[in-house]
């Protein structure tokens, strides 16, 4: 027999219950929220706690409770979205709150011979942040194929767009844009609710054979550069870091910080998106453009962007490298000059591929997917995996699930 306690909608606790008692099983406590059901775990103890995984019934608190008391923890999912809200938590084995009784009762005897798990914490994502100086050096197409990249890979990924002068990701990719993802994030974050469900509510997911990732669309007008403050724009990196394995910001140009030029230091700063996320990322790509006007702007802005970082992982990425606009060996006359006039060794260099990034955007897919040889997209990859992941790619490995049963994932 086990204690068991409850914390379910009326019509699927009924059901629960009437099974529980029928197999000879006690009704410990029946709770009708999270809240209540974490304060009555310490004091029951009960053997084992069946709850629904949706976040009225079943939230940190509750699973720090358990953690604490040594108390399993079975959800039954309503839905994909009570899933995901548990996968959230660290509960990777949600049940069908539809399951009969006997595969519930298999559980709670698997549960009862093991000790109860530690929860298994947040990780945190890393983040990427896309950086340029004016004149259109190609940041977006940059961040949208890292992205890809990524993604393809097999990690979690999320773009998002925090362009306050000329947010373009979403067009690039054929995506609807008139409620920007990444504005709407950073309101829910400024009122503290935004949450890993509400991420996924507000972002568009780009889907490919390669592997799909999330996409938080800009601002379609400029003139709503206020919704990004600095503030907001923390918090949202800080809450998309638990969200995805890795968060691809693309930046606007300026880093100008515009304060000083004005006399009310509490008014929200054009550039504060860009300064916030160019200084809260692990990792910086900064993308220049391979002509002579690219390379002094490029030359010029860098110094700035470094003084801005708060990481010295700098990786400088020279685009469109071509014969036509730089001379003859191109390759070799730009890392010379970015070496002898910024100190800066060992770019990334992109050869220029026109017709293959046109037909990403006339087709909205990456240039992956559209063009999957062009020399672009394979110094792009090749950046990826030797210098922003340079570990292997995930492998299948085993987790232990809250209730003891075990399952692969990659």
């Amino acid at each position: 027999m086990a204690r068991i306690a409850l914390a379910l909608p009326v019509a699927l606790e009924d059901r629960i219950s009437d099974d529980a008692l029928r197999h000879g099983h006690d009704i410990a406590a029946r709770s009708v929220s999270a809240l209540e059901l974490a304060s009555l775990v310490g004091s029951l103890k009960p053997d084992i706690v069946i709850a629904s995984s949706e976040p009225r019934y079943l939230n940190d608190r509750v699973l720090a409770a358990c953690d604490e008391a040594g108390v399993r923890i079975i959800a039954l999912a309503t839905d994909d979205a009570a899933r995901r809200h548990a996968a959230t938590l660290g509960l990777y084995e949600s049940m069908d709150a539809a399951s009969p009784w006997p595969e519930i009762e298999a559980v709670i005897d698997g549960a009862r011979r093991e000790p109860a798990p530690k929860r298994r914490r947040a990780e945190r994502g890393s983040v990427i942040a896309v950086w340029g100086p004016s004149g259109s050096p190609g940041r977006t197409t940059i961040a949208i194929s890292i992205a890809a990249e990524l993604a393809s890979l097999g990690h979690t990924v999320a773009l998002a767009d925090v362009d306050t002068h000329g947010a373009s990701i979403a067009p690039a990719l054929g995506m609807l844009d008139e409620a920007p993802g990444f504005a709407a994030a950073c309101r829910l974050a400024g009122t503290d609710t935004l949450t890993h469900l509400e991420l996924e509510r507000i972002a568009q997911r780009y889907e490919s054979a390669l592997g799909g990732f999330w996409v938080l669309t800009g601002i379609g007008r400029p003139s709503r550069w206020p919704e990004l403050s600095g503030e907001r724009v923390a918090a949202t990196i800080r809450q998309c870091r638990t969200w995805v394995d890795y968060t691809i910001l693309d930046t606007s140009s300026s880093l100008e910080n515009d304060e000083e030029i004005s006399s009310d230091l509490f008014a929200p700063r054009r550039n504060a998106a860009a300064v916030t996320a160019v200084h809260e990322a692990d990792s910086i790509v900064a993308v220049g453009s391979a002509d002579p006007v690219g390379l002094s702007r490029f030359l010029r802005a860098h110094v700035d962007m470094m003084e801005t970082a708060s990481t010295t992982d700098v990786t400088v990425v020279m685009n469109r490298i071509r014969a036509s606009a730089i001379g003859m060996n191109p390759n070799g006359q730009v890392t010379q000059t970015l070496s002898r006039f910024g100190g800066i060794e060992s770019p990334v260099l992109v050869p220029h591929d026109q017709a293959g990034l046109d037909g990403a955007v006339l087709s909205g897919r990456t240039l992956a997917d559209s063009a999957p040889r062009s020399p672009a997209r394979i110094a792009i990859r090749t950046l990826v995996t030797s210098r922003l992941v340079p570990e292997p790619p995930p492998v299948a490995r085993t987790l232990r699930s809250r209730f003891g049963m075990a399952r692969a994932t990659s």
